[in-house]
Formats: structure tokens, C-alpha cells, sequence
């Protein structure tokens, strides 16, 4: 099996490396992640300007792997597209922090594997609680294990799985809603801040990712690149179709 890694956190992120030394034992590794920091930038792509560095790296014992000046997007689509190279799965992280509910409209993690998935291949987003690797490390091989024996992917192409800092029990869920947004500090010398707003308020709605997560439980939540409302769609078109 080929496999594409990539993340949002950059090529010398921590969860990366943990990522490397498990897909390294599914089949042929080939690594192209972002050269810097490059978390909510969702699917943000270069196309003005001079263009940007790709750098072949040596950084994970002699597993090909590049250095891309840009997006996690770009990543995936400089190895696709540019290069020409074809996978049967994309993995994306292991991210240093959730990717829950309606938060991952901004997830670089994510949507790399949007991007994947756009260009037909299968893909899977990983992420832990933040700077809490050892759970998905320890239950990754098991949660992989249970995608291949439900046959997830006959169903869906894009697979978003989320590890709590404890828990082992695997629910599969939808996406739930935002968990952070922002406020913003004006300061004196004219510059905005965000500033991080938490706005989980301890439901446990198990069916929802971002509350069975908080909770304890990892999960896999099957996701599409289609954005059609298609309950709105079929009500307009009895409408007025």
C-alpha cells in the first residue's frame, strides 16, 4: 500500500513523527508536510506570486519526504498533482489538539484530506487532545484495525478521528457543533488578537463527535467534500422544481 502523510503542524512536529513510525509498518511511506506552522489555515492554497519551496528533507531514516512552504492543501496537491504520484490512503497528523464539530472548517488537518479525497484518494485525519500524544499512539493500530473490518471506507472517503486524552471505547459519530471561536483584543498599536473562547458546555450527546470526545471516547466521524444540503435541496425542488 502507498501511503501520503502530511499534517497541519509542520515536518518537525512531535505527532508527525509518531504517525511516521506506525504507517511506515502498513506499506511504502511517502511524507510531504508543511515547512512551518500552518494550523487553521483549512484549505488555503497558493496560486499568485513567484511560487513556493519544495525541499526534499532527510529527517525520518531514509523514508522519502518533502518540505513544502506552504499549506497542507498545497502539500497534498504538489504530491498528487504536481508530482504525479498516487496513493491508496492519505493520513493527516497526528495534530497537537482535537479537530471537533464545526471547528474543522478551519482544520489545515482536515482539510488535507479534503484535498486527497478530491483527487480520489481515500484519507484519513488524526488528532489527539492537545500536547497528549500517548492515547492515540497506543490505540491507533486497534482504531485502524476497526475501520478495515467495518469496511469504513466502502462508505465514505474521508475518515476524521479524534483521541481523548483517556479512553479506549471507539463510537462512530457526526459532526457536532463548534466547540471555540474567538474574541478579539484591539490593541493600542492598531493590531487585532484573537483570543481563544471555549464554548463547550458539557452536553453528552454521544452521537455527536465533539461531546462522545470530551467524554472519553475516541471518534471516527465519516465525512464528504460534498456540500450540498440535500434536505433543502429535495423541499426546493418540490417547491418550485
Amino acid at each position: 500500500m502507498r501511503i501520503l502523510l502530511t499534517n497541519d503542524d509542520g515536518i518537525e512536529a512531535e505527532g508527525l513523527r509518531h504517525l511516521v513510525d506506525w504507517a511506515r509498518g502498513l506499506g511504502e511511506v511517502c511524507i510531504f508536510a508543511p515547512k512551518t506552522q500552518q494550523s487553521a489555515k483549512s484549505r488555503s492554497i497558493q496560486i499568485h506570486g513567484d511560487g513556493f519551496e519544495v525541499k526534499k528533507v532527510d529527517l525520518f531514516g531514509g523514508i522519502e519526504a518533502y518540505s513544502v512552504d506552504s499549506t497542507p492543501a498545497d502539500c497534498v496537491r504538489v504530491a498528487i498533482l504536481g508530482m504525479k504520484k498516487q496513493f491508496d490512503l492519505a493520513i493527516s497528523g497526528v495534530n497537537n489538539g482535537p479537530n471537533l464539530g464545526a471547528d474543522i472548517h478551519y482544520s489545515g488537518t482536515v482539510a488535507a484530506c479534503f484535498e486527497a479525497a478530491q483527487q480520489g484518494t481515500r484519507a484519513m485525519a488524526v488528532s489527539a487532545a492537545f500536547n497528549s500524544f500517548e492515547n492515540a499512539v497506543k490505540n491507533l493500530p486497534r482504531v485502524y484495525e476497526e475501520i478495515g473490518r467495518r469496511r469504513m471506507f466502502d462508505f465514505a472517503q474521508i475518515l476524521n478521528v479524534n483521541f481523548p486524552v483517556e479512553g479506549d471505547g471507539i463510537l462512530i459519530t457526526r459532526m457536532g457543533p463548534a466547540i471555540y471561536s474567538d474574541d478579539f483584543d484591539f490593541l493600542p498599536d492598531g493590531t487585532v488578537k484573537p483570543r481563544l473562547v471555549s464554548l463547550y458546555d458539557g452536553t453528552a450527546d454521544f452521537a455527536l463527535d465533539t461531546d462522545a470526545t470530551m467524554s472519553g471516547y475516541i471518534t471516527i466521524t465519516p465525512l464528504s467534500n460534498d456540500l450540498t444540503d440535500f434536505s433543502a435541496f429535495e423541499r426546493i425542488k418540490k417547491k418550485v422544481g
